[in-house]
């Protein structure tokens, strides 16, 4: 089972993401009927697969799943985190990016979170991350990262945009599957219980 530990996000969240999203669509559109290109290099992620990833833990046998269960489990529950939802960006970079992204403002007890969480699954031979804990929602990924000046514009003039804001008190194990679609996402566990 390929798996990852997330907080999903509510719905009203969810809907002004697909808002934004179908406006960049529409003016990334625009501007290529303008100018005579076309980008179909973006794919760009189904609202309903997009959530707040805490740790990918990638392709796990069936026989492990209660030991991830028990083990996330004992972690216990947590005080609600605010998360806000705001500002838009790139991975690696603007000039090269692989991913878009929404921002995602929160205090410490996110990272914390994701932290424990890291911990907990390192303890049941996960591999640990290498890099530091960046909060954010994939909203789109890119086949070729080569630099997108029209898209790059759109984003900067949209970067302290605030979507909304949630409270996040409990978080899944999600399976994802891939189908011709893309990926689907199943809520395999809910902690805390």
């Amino acid at each position: 089972m390929r798996a990852f530990i997330a907080i999903d996000l509510p719905e009203n969240i969810r809907v002004a993401l697909s808002a934004k999203q179908a406006e960049l669509r529409n003016s990334l559109a625009k501007m290529n009927r303008d100018t005579g290109k076309q980008d179909a290099e973006i794919r760009w992620a189904r609202p309903e697969g997009i959530h707040l990833t805490l740790k990918f833990l990638g392709e796990i046998p069936q026989a492990r799943i209660s030991q991830v269960i028990e083990s996330l489990s004992a972690i216990g529950g947590f005080e609600s985190i605010p998360i806000e939802v705001k500002g838009f960006g790139f991975f690696p970079s603007a000039s090269r990016p692989q991913v878009f992204w929404a921002g995602v403002e929160a205090p410490p007890a996110l990272a914390h979170l994701a932290g424990v969480i890291e911990d907990a699954m390192e303890k049941i031979d996960f591999a640990a991350e290498k890099r530091n804990y960046n909060p954010h929602l994939t909203l789109a990924r890119f086949k070729n990262p080569r630099p997108r000046p029209e898209f790059r514009s759109l984003v900067e003039a949209q970067s302290q945009i605030s979507i909304g804001r949630f409270e996040a008190v409990e978080f899944f194990l999600f399976e994802s599957k891939l189908s011709p679609r893309g990926a689907e996402y199943r809520k395999v566990a809910r902690f805390p219980h």
